[in-house]
């Protein structure tokens, strides 16, 4: 098993979670390497990057990303084959993401503005809150939403809705952002239909959400695994989602780890099954 493979990234990142002594014993047993040390963008560039953006993720994960407001992570969201026109348009702009923002922040060379898809007829004609009115259809919406960028758009929308409630594909195009203000995504709806159709649009409460309800659990892992380089910020809170639940199942116990390394790269199930299914067999 490599350290770099999906599987071996998995398993690396829930040895993570326990003691580092009984994880350096486990990692023996089961053949994995140890952890390469911490590595910049630049270094992983044409490895595991360039894995990552060629992997479908939700776009809350990206959102995780852009709020590093770092030029250089900026750039592999733009590559990124789940990013959209939208996050492209903002990054292209140097438009940040992260709770403070000071200002517009420095665009990577490889990012080309002229990349980004052409703005949507109605903008130029009607402007922003008057596109998204005049959206008849989810494509014409979504092509209006693409639009909404700072936060200050975001302000412009909510006072629009509030003086006169937007359209029903407006509000659904801009409910799935995963940008889009909680308090805004409430007042476009609530009930359990609509929140679902939300999540499965990719739009997830946070970290601990992804790694203990999304699957499968090796796609998942890996990109967690890639959380301290992606989204330091974030990962955290998925490692204390798990780490309970690694430490009772599986804790030091070779037997565990090794049918939990056997399973991981056809498992269909979320990383808690996993866990719990790989600790039950062992």
């Amino acid at each position: 098993m490599r350290e770099n493979s999906p599987s071996g990234a998995a398993v690396g990142f829930l040895l993570g979670l326990i003691d580092s002594e009984d994880a350096e014993r486990i990692r023996r047993r089961i053949g994995l390497p140890e952890p390469a040390g911490e590595e910049s963008p630049e270094d992983r560039g044409s490895t595991d990057l360039w894995s990552w953006t060629r992997t479908a993720v939700p776009t809350s994960v990206l959102l995780w990303v852009l709020e590093e407001d770092d030029p250089e992570l900026n750039q592999w969201v733009w590559r990124h084959v789940s990013a959209d026109t939208a996050m492209r348009r903002a990054i292209a702009r140097g438009v940040p993401f992260g709770p403070a923002p000071k200002g517009p922040l420095t665009v990577a060379t490889s990012v080309r503005r002229e990349d980004d898809p052409p703005v949507p007829e109605n903008f130029t004609r009607f402007g922003l809150v008057g596109a998204l009115r005049e959206g008849t259809s989810m494509r014409a919406a979504r092509a209006a939403a693409s639009m909404v960028l700072e936060r200050s758009d975001w302000r412009t929308v909510t006072e629009a809705d509030r003086d006169r409630p937007l359209p029903g594909y407006a509000r659904w195009a801009l409910s799935i952002r995963p940008d889009c203000p909680p308090e805004l995504r409430a007042r476009f709806g609530t009930h359990r239909k609509f929140t679902h159709r939300v999540e499965e649009a990719g739009v997830l409460d946070g970290p601990a959400d992804y790694a203990t309800a999304w699957g499968p659990a090796s796609h998942v892992l890996k990109v967690l695994s890639m959380g301290r380089l992606l989204f330091p910020a974030r990962v955290g809170d998925a490692e204390a989602a798990l780490r309970p639940l690694v430490r009772d199942h599986l804790g030091g116990r070779e037997d565990a780890w090794a049918v939990l390394a056997q399973l991981v790269d056809t498992f269909h199930g979320n990383a808690v099954e996993l866990v719990v299914t790989a600790g039950a067999i062992a």
